[in-house]
Order: structure tokens, then C-alpha cells, then sequence
């Protein structure tokens, strides 16, 4: 978007607070501004939205040249328990692949995982180690015939934690361009790094743990189709999701239209994104949440109203609401909290079948189990972003965690969902998460964890915006 055009649209956009007489028809413009400026996009990039094409071309126009440093600033982990340390004169990650894109960091979005990490010493390949998950940014470098060209703005999402080139937590990194989405011009570098691991994870989750085809979306990828196809190798699928991404759920259990699926901890970026996708595909979303902190919000919000929210504050008596409102209707159960809430999720989804042998200590539960002995039986089906229950599922029901790297080591997947949130985002179909807050400059990425650990960043997200 021209400086003009932004210019115009935070002068229209700041004007929509003046006396309704003139707010209806001031929001028309801003909103004319932005369509243009979004067709003036999609005219420079000549890219067809229903095309999946890794190694798409953008040969008709010149990249603008940028400078790029040999050095750039980065926050190390030296040690786990300790925080991250700003460290200059780090070398700038160099493209190798012929997906690379170089993408010079604008904003960041903060995880979860980036405290809990270091607190608990896992996901932690190498010291010193470089985390960050996901960022919004500017292309500044790319190999010849990328889909992508210099000066585009883009979100890089980063779930390869053991190359540390792609980590965000430093002023340049490298993102594959089946793992980059081009953002559209309304949206904010802030807004944008908000979307990225959610997104992944809720597709993933929906898309192959459950089956959901998105392909009535704006086009958008049937996962579980996709990964059965004659033309996919499946030999390329790590040994330890093949599994789950092959053997999860049978053709006949797939959650389809009219469905009901629970997420429990509703008011998680996971979560957010979870029920957004699950609503565009026609599914019916039970909500829960601490309603005291987060149930107004939900109740009246534009994309996240629930067709049913109950309060997650006494989790016994919130099962018995599910059971008696739903009636044994509800098999797909999504819980972003931990271990004990998605034993609570679990008598939701199959409150006949409850009993089960606990597991020998240390020892995972199956991940799927089984298949069931009914080939017409459709089974319930749990996926645990942070845990599962610690006990072996109840015959009938399937135990599920969800293949994230999928995304980065099969480009079809990765490619596939990135471009299909381009399409999602550049409609208006899916809307960035709540931003609690915004902290400036790498080195405040530690006091935006220490308030993350504290617990004060609840229903949205925490973003630090990097200097230029």
C-alpha cells in the first residue's frame, strides 16, 4: 500500500469516532481504501488464490533493492532457567534452500512455550538456542523464481525449533515460502504476528486429527484426502506422526457439517483460531471458559459466539451441562489447558465409557489408540494441545495429539495452509486475536514473558515490535 493510501485510511479510520451522522458513510470509504489498495495488492503478485504452487514465479516485476547487514541483534538462551540475553554482532542467517526467503523482523508474538522452554528444559536443541515462533516482517532477500519479492509484508511461522535460522527472536531470519503468508495490506505487522502458530495448530487439529475438509472454504485444503492421495509419499511422514496423520480417524468418523466439537480453555489464540475455522466449516462450537473473566467478551463476539458457553470455573458441574444439553451428540473435543482439563473433556465426550486402567507411572498414553472393533462405530475423539489425560482411552474413543511438524516438513501441507490463510485473511474471513499488549524492542521480550509466566496475559495476545 502506497504511503498515500495509509495515510488516507488512518485519517478515515480515526475519523469513524465522529458523530454517527457521519460515521456510516466515513466506514464506506475506509473500507473502499482498503479494497483497492487489496486489489492493487493481489494485480502486483498475479496469484490465483486456488493455486498451491511452492515454486510459483513472480518474473513480471523487479525486487526492490534493500541493504542488508552481515551482522543483526539476537536474544540467546544460555542456559535453561536463565533469561534470554541480547547479543549484537550475531551473523545474519544466510538463504541455502530454494524455498528460503529472508524476512527482516517487525513484530513478534509471544508464546507460551517460549517461557516454558527454558522454565522446564525441553524443546531446547541446542545452547546457546534462539526461540520465537512466529513474526510479522519484510521480505529482504530471496532465491530466484520465489513466489515472494522484496518489500512484501509477511507472517513467518516458525514450528522448526531446531533450526535455529528460522527462530524470530532476532532482527533477520529465514522462512521457508511454504511456511509465509503474505499479508494483506489492512492488517498491521502487530495484528499479523498474532496468527501464525494458532492458525497451524487448529488446522492441523481440525483439518487431519478430526478430518474437517476445508475445501468449501475459499477453496481450502482437505488434509485428510490430501495425505491418503496415490500422489503423496507417505514414507516421507516422521516415524513418529505417521501414525496419527494416517491411522487417527477413519473416513466414516470425519467431522463434518453440523457436528459439535467442545474446546476447553476458550480463550487461548488456540482456541480463537480453533473456533473460527470450526465455525467457517459449518461445525457447531461448545465454548469453555472462565465466564467471570472471559464470558461477556465471548457471548457478544463477532467470530467467537458460541452456540454454547459454559463456565469452566467448577468442571464437574460444567460436563453435566454439556451432557444434558447436548444429549451424546458431542465426539470431538479440542482442550488447550493441560492434563486435568482434558480429563474433564474426556467424561464430556464419552460419559458411558468413562472407566479405564490408569497408566504405569511415567508412561504416555496411546496416541491413537487402537481402532475400534465396529468398523460402523463412531468413535469420540480427543486432541490435547498441552496434554491428554493420563489414563489408556476408553474403548471407542481415540486419543490425539496434534503432527505439527507436518507443516514445516511437508511442503504440500505447509504451502497448502499458508496460502489458504492468505485467501481467508485477505476476505476478511478470519480475524487476528485480541492484542493484550505491545512491548518495543528485543531486549523487553524477557519482561513479556515474566508477565506471560505471572499469568497476566489472558484472552489475547502479547506482541513486542521491533526497531527498525
Amino acid at each position: 500500500m502506497s504511503f498515500i493510501k495509509r495515510l488516507s485510511l488512518q485519517k478515515l479510520r480515526k475519523s469513524s469516532s465522529s458523530p454517527s451522522s457521519t460515521k456510516s458513510s466515513q466506514q464506506g470509504q475506509a473500507q473502499h481504501v482498503e479494497q483497492q489498495a487489496q486489489q492493487q495488492q493481489a494485480q502486483q503478485h498475479q496469484l490465483p488464490e486456488s493455486d498451491i504452487n511452492i515454486n510459483g514465479t513472480n518474473t513480471d516485476t523487479m525486487d526492490v533493492e534493500i541493504q542488508i547487514p552481515e551482522k543483526q541483534t539476537v536474544l540467546l538462551l544460555h542456559a535453561a532457567k536463565t533469561p534470554y540475553t541480547l547479543t549484537e554482532d550475531y551473523p545474519v542467517p544466510q538463504l541455502e534452500d530454494e524455498h528460503d526467503v529472508l524476512v527482516r523482523t517487525q513484530a513478534i508474538g509471544l508464546n507460551p512455550i517460549d517461557w516454558k522452554a527454558p522454565d522446564f528444559n525441553f524443546a531446547i536443541p541446542v545452547l546457546p538456542y534462539i526461540s520465537g515462533r512466529e513474526c510479522a516482517g519484510e521480505v529482504v532477500k530471496t532465491k530466484e523464481g520465489s513466489r515472494f519479492r522484496s518489500g512484501d509484508r509477511v507472517l513467518a511461522i516458525s514450528t522448526d525449533y531446531r533450526d535455529l535460522r528460522k527462530a524470530t527472536y532476532q532482527q533477520y531470519l529465514i522462512s521457508p515460502t511454504y511456511n509465509t503468508v503474505l499479508l494483506p495490506p489492512f492488517l498491521s505487522a502487530e495484528e499479523g504476528s498474532t496468527l501464525g502458530v494458532a492458525f497451524v495448530a487448529a488446522a492441523l487439529s481440525l483439518g487431519v486429527c478430526m478430518g474437517v475438509d476445508f475445501s468449501s472454504v475459499l477453496s481450502g485444503p482437505d488434509l485428510f484426502s490430501l495425505l491418503r492421495s496415490p500422489s503423496f509419499a507417505q514414507d516421507s511422514l516422521a516415524s513418529d506422526i505417521r501414525s496419527e496423520c494416517l491411522d487417527g480417524i477413519r473416513a466414516h468418523e470425519r467431522a463434518k457439517e453440523g457436528d459439535w466439537v467442545a474446546v476447553w480453555g476458550g480463550s487461548s489464540t488456540s482456541a480463537n483460531l480453533t473456533i473460527q475455522l470450526a465455525k467457517l466449516a459449518g461445525l457447531k462450537v461448545v465454548t469453555v471458559v472462565d465466564k467471570a473473566k472471559h464470558g461477556l467478551r465471548l457471548s457478544n463476539h463477532e467470530v467467537l459466539k458460541a452456540d454454547l458457553l459454559v463456565d469452566s470455573h467448577d468442571p464437574e458441574r460444567a460436563v453435566q451441562i454439556i451432557r444434558q444439553n447436548l444429549k451424546g451428540k458431542l465426539r470431538f473435543g479440542v482442550d488447550t489447558r493441560g492434563r486435568e482439563s482434558a480429563t474433564s473433556l474426556l467424561h464430556a465426550l464419552s460419559p458411558s465409557n468413562i472407566e479405564s486402567v490408569p497408566l504405569p507411572a511415567g508412561e504416555a498414553p496411546p496416541s491413537p489408540p487402537g481402532t475400534p472393533k465396529e468398523e460402523t462405530l463412531l468413535g469420540a475423539h480427543l486432541i490435547g494441545l498441552t496434554g491428554l489425560p493420563k489414563q489408556q482411552a476408553p474403548e471407542g474413543t481415540m486419543f490425539h495429539t496434534v503432527p505439527i511438524k507436518l507443516f514445516h516438513e511437508v511442503p504440500e501441507v505447509g504451502g497448502a495452509l499458508c496460502q489458504w490463510l492468505e485467501r481467508l485473511l485477505a476476505d476478511g474471513l478470519v480475524k487476528a486475536p485480541e492484542i493484550i499488549d505491545v512491548e518495543d524492542g528485543l531486549g523487553s521480550i524477557n519482561k513479556g514473558l515474566d508477565r506471560m509466566r505471572r499469568g497476566e496475559i489472558s484472552g489475547g495476545k502479547l506482541v513486542v515490535r521491533v526497531a527498525e
